[in-house]
């Protein structure tokens, strides 16, 4: 048999690269081949119907990551080794696949990857249907397609499930997107995107802070002391709270009935009476005179408002005057059954009952650029834009989920991009793949469920789940890993995570409830961020690891800068569970501390930034303990972390220069991302023993390198500074003081 990348079924048996992943594979089913080794799963049916479960084979033996929707907003990871560890709603499955045979036990080796390749499932998109993936109990395999509207029926689907395989499954991934994004023609890539400039700014979200009681004056209690800590947001987003809307089933007087909070409907585009009243805000009449205030006294550069896809949580109200000319109408909510086979939602459970004020989509786009353009006209720069998954429950009567959903998606990328510069959107709740293959311009969205802070069990899951989402999401849009708070017992942990997330990094602080000293490792004096250049996602010997319940397992996350890597090791074990998981034995105790090896080989693709000088060894600097190692790629230093702890590594290729100047930027050591700093590299030799080694730096403080000898002397902006110089290690220091901006700092051996 002639063994071949692309996938085929011989015999009954799904064949990639010349290893059975499925077996007992049925004859409806159909292999498309596609570019670059890739194909297309299909079936028939003999009975036309809106919605299809598929039979795909038997899985069995291989290491397997999946991302599902445990609710109809999210996804988390889940692990397993078989077909029936594969949950509904299941929206990417990669397998890892030994060359030699399949995994049978956890002792291979995490570091032989030389005879491994992997296997990636993705459910899409084919005409006006979706598709999600699901196990059985008799481990099998089947993909689910679903149209959301009774009268948009088929029988034949041919290209609802994506396969491919490669050697490196960041690159797979990759790969995968981009050739469906070409083929399909309904998406685009990160790197079409235009990305939002507030990325690369410190920011505040109103949220936590008030949650829906969000006024003026708390907005300018907060920034002003943010201002007073030296700390000041340069992006804020204004949350739920700030829209006129109305509530029809709730009676003055008489206690609120759980589920009517979500039934509340938009009256109208305009500020409520919060935002307009000179009583509440200390003196602004209304949202123009308030936003050109505060973005006046504190400096910010960017304001965003939010709300939902529909409008508000209930949609518009049809009576209003306002919103009559778009055709509202209430309808009522249909779940899928994947959606309620995981973890049912009290939002759309409760509009089942409520109904949502939906506007004609021959009016959405009218809809949006009114809404917007008054914003835009009030000084507001962008929008973020909550519950868009709703829109699945809603096709029923317009054609299906896929079809409103594109509709949706695309009038208001039309309109975002018309009002408001740099591509001023974030996209929240919308985990779907409907929403995610009809993304075309917009790029940010969030990528996990929301950080709470009040619930100490969900701190672990969030960081992981963001990680593990990013896999998928990361290619698609910049991930969004939420707002944190400050001054909370894991805010380390959640600021460490975003400061290697290559993410925005904002926060929800109360007014005057703030840790400065977290902030400054996170933030220049000048508000500006150390952003890292890609998504934050799992190692590769984390995959198939499930970080939060195992007991056993750390989560690294890798990412880039410029000129270095960076990685940062958590212990999420025992400080919560997975949705739908139970602990496992019910376990009742968790080590006190875990123990893993961080290696310079964690990084991937750090080779395309190490440079020509490279000699094959890297620079190591642990940011809470302070430690410098020098090690080769495949070298590692051992890290032991208690639960909720965690530790950055900055890992910095070493350069030669001259006669046998081993030499590594680390960056800025006060700052969590340290490598962030450092912009750009370079060597003037007069000869081999004369070499000035010069580096473009950004921001102020300590700023450290390695060093394997002592230099002369170090210039700063043309002026000579003193340094510090520790020859056990080869850790030099000097302070970079004054103005935050791009520094020359000169080492002149």
């Amino acid at each position: 048999m002639t063994i071949t990348a692309a996938p085929c079924v011989d015999d009954g048996r799904l064949m990639v690269r010349g290893k059975v992943v499925l077996t007992q594979v049925p004859t409806n089913i159909i292999v498309s081949q596609g570019i670059s080794g890739s194909a297309f799963l299909g079936s028939t049916s003999a009975i036309p119907g809106s919605r299809h479960v598929f039979n795909l084979g038997i899985l069995q033996g291989y290491k397997l990551l999946c991302l599902f929707r445990f609710k109809i907003w999210w996804m988390i990871p889940g692990y397993g080794k078989s077909g029936s560890d594969i949950p509904l709603e299941t929206q990417m499955l990669l397998l890892e696949i030994k060359q030699e045979s399949a995994v049978e036990d956890d002792g291979s080796s995490d570091s032989d990857t030389e005879n491994t390749f992997y296997v990636l499932f993705l459910p899409v998109l084919d005409g006006d249907f979706r598709t999600s993936l699901q196990g059985t109990p008799a481990d099998e395999l089947q993909f689910c397609v679903e149209s959301g509207d009774a009268n948009v029926q088929t029988s034949q689907i041919l290209e609802p499930v994506f396969i491919n395989s490669g050697d490196n499954a960041f690159e797979l991934i990759k790969n995968s997107i981009k050739i469906l994004e070409k083929h399909k023609g309904t998406f685009r890539h990160i790197e079409n995107k235009k990305i939002p400039a507030h990325l690369d700014w410190f920011g505040w979200c109103t949220w936590d802070a008030f949650y829906t009681e969000v006024n003026p004056r708390g907005i300018k209690e907060g920034l002003q002391s943010f201002s007073e800590g030296g700390c000041s947001p340069k992006f804020l987003i204004i949350d739920d709270g700030w829209q006129d809307t109305v509530n029809e089933f709730r009676k003055e007087g008489e206690p609120l009935i759980e589920g009517t909070q979500f039934a509340s409907r938009l009256v109208d585009i305009k500020e409520n009476s919060k935002f307009r009243s000179s009583e509440s805000d200390g003196g602004c009449s209304d949202l123009h005179e308030f936003v050109n205030t505060i973005k006046g006294k504190f400096g910010l550069k960017y304001v965003y408002v939010w709300h939902a896809l529909t409008g508000y949580w209930g949609g518009v109200l049809p009576s209003s005057e306002t919103m009559k000319k778009y055709n509202p109408k209430i309808v009522y909510p249909i779940q899928s059954p994947g959606n309620i086979g995981n973890l049912r939602d009290i939002i759309p459970d409760s509009l089942e009952k409520y109904g949502v004020g939906i506007i004609d989509p021959q009016k959405i786009f009218d809809f949006y650029n009114d809404l917007h353009s008054y914003l835009a006209g009030n000084g507001v720069d962008g929008v973020k834009v909550d519950a868009q998954n709703l829109i699945e429950t809603l096709g029923s009567g317009f054609g299906g989920r896929v079809s409103l959903t594109r509709q949706y998606q695309q009038a208001l990328e039309q309109s975002t991009s018309r009002n408001f510069k740099d591509n001023n959107l974030i996209c929240c709740m919308s985990h779907n793949s409907d929403s995610i293959y009809s993304s075309k311009t917009s790029g940010v969205a969030r990528a996990s469920e929301d950080f709470m802070p009040r619930e100490p069990t969900f701190q672990t899951l969030h960081v992981a789940s963001v990680a593990f989402n990013s896999l998928l999401l990361g290619e698609i849009v910049v991930p969004d890993w939420d707002m944190f708070h400050s001054k909370h017992e894991t805010a380390e942990f959640h600021g460490v995570a975003r400061a290697i997330g290559g993410c925005a990094v904002y926060v929800s602080d109360k007014p005057g409830n703030h840790d400065f000293e977290i902030l400054r490792k996170l933030v220049l004096p000048d508000g500006s961020i150390l952003r890292a250049k890609h998504a934050g996602r799992p190692t590769r010997d984390c995959l198939f690891k499930d970080p939060v319940m195992d007991g056993k397992s750390l989560l690294k996350i890798w990412n880039l800068n410029k000129l270095c890597g960076v990685i940062g090791v958590f212990n999420c074990q025992g400080a919560g569970n997975w949705p739908l998981k139970q602990a496992i034995n019910e376990m009742k105790t968790t080590p006190s501390a875990i123990s893993g090896n961080v290696s310079p080989c964690d990084v991937e693709f750090i080779v395309d930034v190490a440079g020509e000088n490279w000699n094959g060894d890297f620079a190591v600097y642990a940011f809470n303990s302070g430690s410098l190692s020098r090690l080769p790629k495949n070298g590692n230093i051992s890290v032991s972390l208690a639960t909720l702890k965690c530790e950055i590594f900055t890992i910095s290729p070493i350069r030669v220069f001259g006669q046998g100047v081993h030499f590594a930027p680390i960056g800025l050591l006060d700052m969590y991302n340290s490598g962030g700093a450092v912009e750009a590299i370079d060597a003037n030799m007069k000869d081999l023993s004369d070499a000035t080694i010069k580096i473009k730096a950004r921001g102020s403080g300590r700023f450290g390198v390695y060093s394997s000898s002592k230099p002369r002397s170090c210039m700063v902006d043309t002026k000579e500074e003193k340094f510090v110089y520790n020859p056990e290690n080869g850790l030099l220091t000097v302070d970079l003081t004054g103005e935050c901006k791009l520094r020359d700092v000169e080492f002149i051996y």
